[in-house]
């Protein structure tokens, strides 16, 4: 919005605007309206009042572009003169806002635009898209069941030739072991990060060690969930990985083996300086509760390392991905497409996330007794929590949300979900905004007892359809949703939404208050950029696991791919080898 103001000295009688009307500071007032206005909008209304008796008044009709350019600058010029200059008599408000409407309606002439919403227009100018525009084609609606824009993407992590090969177990600086910790998607994490260091080490590593403490208390190990030989055998050329240390090497040792836990999200150069050192000396070092210990931003080799780890050498067991696969084979049988939702409304979660749902005392109660476990959470206003956009929606709230955004009602869906609070009460309206409601405790009966006594082996499964749907929808931040996020991006950004809570919590407060079309229309509009769309990935934006920046390339026609970085190409990089299942967990989202 641009707009001009005369500085008038306060000892001038006259008032002076930019199209030369001008009147006695005691008398009158100039409207400045734009009149060609062609291909624009009039995007604000400025009144000055000029102090001095109250009666001097420049109204300032600006019309701009929608990429924020002046159409014009010709003026016309209305001035009105009191018939008694000497008089006093106040100016009649009515008459002030009566004369914006009628110059608001003059303009609305010529533009052909009644201009009735002023904070629609100054968002569209100031902030016309809500992420990077890549060929003009978001400006429409936006396809709710694929990315239009994701065919021109694909995962690309395949090492360079400059990449040097692992170093042999007997050349290695010694045996690195990892103690995963969290639930299976944290341990994820932890594991392909694992490979990494062990990379910037030239270590030996030897098959991770999964948590069997966490919340689940699941005591399933590596060979359990992941093929260990596939995991071996795929990063043979640049970790050298071992099942276990050897036993005369054991034998041999005077000390046991020495544990560390090192600060999260640490750099390489923190490895190399204090880490190295250590296994230097003791030739067999274990890194404990290992996840999110390495740092989002690295070498571009090293990433891209994480992603070969992460999305094609963790595969699971074939049990695993055979019961996965026939989940989703059954959810085809009964629709061509489906989405799948994390609902992520276990007891656990909502007590961590410190928030209120509406359940009275008795929810208050319970959610405060299960923090107790958690001796360093802090205490959190809830209504705070919610309006940051921190807690999670509800079932319903998020029914809503999707048929806000053009899900019909006969849309099938599937739920990935442990234990939701309050049961099939708190279900209920979810199952009445979408009738074709399964879980895999629906697809799966006899089949799945042999998974039943473990959590994560059940999370593996509830991956598989996840990563299969059409459309994923996550209803927190928590690790499963960051590194299916990120998975479904390296696979040609597959559509995943993610509620934007902050701006959708007032909307669901202010529901009843507004119809529904309208309702419909402003989560659209607070959504976009939170629909996995390509251009929302930045470096420097969140985990790296959730925003593999420097494993996608775009397709450019040629043999050769360009590497993207948000959305800008830098580095050309050959198409990647078959993709693989990925795995999932029902995350420990605290990262304590």
């Amino acid at each position: 919005m641009i707009t001009k103001e005369a500085n008038i000295p306060s000892h001038s009688p006259l008032l002076f605007d930019d199209c030369g009307c001008w009147g006695e500071r005691e008398e009158g007032f100039a409207v400045e309206i734009s009149d060609e206005v062609e291909g624009g909008v009039v995007v604000a209304v400025v009144v000055v009042l000029v102090m001095g008796g109250a009666k001097a008044w420049m109204f300032s009709v600006v019309s701009v572009n929608l990429n924020g350019s002046v159409l014009s600058n010709k003026h016309v010029c209305w001035r009105w003169r009191s018939s008694a200059a000497q008089q006093t008599k106040p100016i009649s408000w009515s008459l002030v806002f009566g004369l914006m409407l009628f110059s608001l309606g003059i303009v609305s002439l010529f533009t052909g635009h009644v201009v009735s919403d002023l904070d629609w227009y100054s968002r569209r100018l100031v902030k016309q898209k809500l992420y990077f525009k890549l060929d003009g084609s978001n400006k429409g609606p936006i396809d709710i069941w694929k990315s239009e824009n994701g065919k021109s993407f694909y995962g690309c992590s395949k090492r360079s030739r400059k990449f040097p090969h692992a170093v042999r177990e007997r050349s290695s600086n010694g045996y690195l072991l990892i103690a995963a910790s969290g639930g299976l998607n944290q341990q994820r994490t932890g594991i392909s990060d694992a490979v990494v260091v062990a990379r910037v080490l030239n270590a030996t590593l030897v098959v991770p060690e999964l948590d069997h403490n966490s919340y689940w208390k699941d005591n399933s190990d590596f060979v359990n969930i992941f093929d260990v030989n596939w995991f071996i055998s795929y990063l043979v050329k640049d970790v050298t990985i071992v099942k276990k240390v050897p036993d005369k090497f054991m034998r041999s040792m005077e000390k046991n083996p020495y544990s560390m836990r090192v600060p999260r999200k640490s750099p390489p150069e923190y490895y190399l300086d204090q880490v190295l050192p250590i296994l230097k000396r003791r030739r067999v070092l274990q890194l404990t509760k290992f996840d999110y210990r390495l740092a989002n931003n690295i070498d571009g080799e090293l990433q891209k390392l994480r992603c070969r780890a992460n999305f094609h050498a963790l595969r699971f067991t074939k049990p695993i991905q055979e019961l996965g696969q026939k989940l989703v084979l059954r959810m085809r049988e009964m629709a061509i497409r489906f989405i799948a939702v994390h609902l992520r409304f276990e007891p656990d979660m909502l007590a961590f996330s410190g928030c209120y749902f509406g359940g009275g005392d008795k929810e208050r109660y319970e959610l405060a007794e299960i923090r107790k476990r958690w001796e360093t959470l802090p205490d959190l206003d809830a209504d705070g929590e919610r309006s940051r956009g921190k807690c999670p929606l509800t079932p319903h709230e998020v029914g809503l949300m999707l048929r806000a955004l053009g899900f019909a009602n006969d849309t099938y869906i599937y739920v990935a979900s442990g234990e939701i609070y309050g049961g099939e009460e708190t279900l209920r309206p979810l199952r009445d905004l979408f009738p074709n409601f399964y879980t895999k405790e629906m697809l799966a009966n006899e089949e799945l007892k042999p998974f039943l006594p473990f959590s994560s082996r059940l999370a593996a499964i509830d991956y598989i359809v996840c990563d299969e749907s059409d459309v994923f929808v996550t209803n927190n931040n928590g690790n499963m949703a960051r590194i299916l996020a990120g998975r479904r991006r390296y696979m040609g950004h597959k559509r995943t939404i993610r509620p934007n809570a902050k701006r959708l919590s007032s909307l669901f407060m202010e529901r009843d208050k507004m119809d529904w079309d309208t309702f419909a229309r402003k989560v659209k509009a607070v959504q976009r950029g939170y629909m996995g769309e390509p251009d929302e990935m930045r470096p420097g934006r969140g985990e790296f696991h959730e925003y593999p920046y420097s494993c996608i390339c775009k397709k450019n026609g040629d043999p050769e791919s360009e590497q993207v970085r948000g959305n800008q190409g830098l580095k050309n990089r050959s198409k990647e080898e078959e993709p693989v299942l990925g795995a999932k967990g029902d995350e420990q989202v605290f990262l304590i």
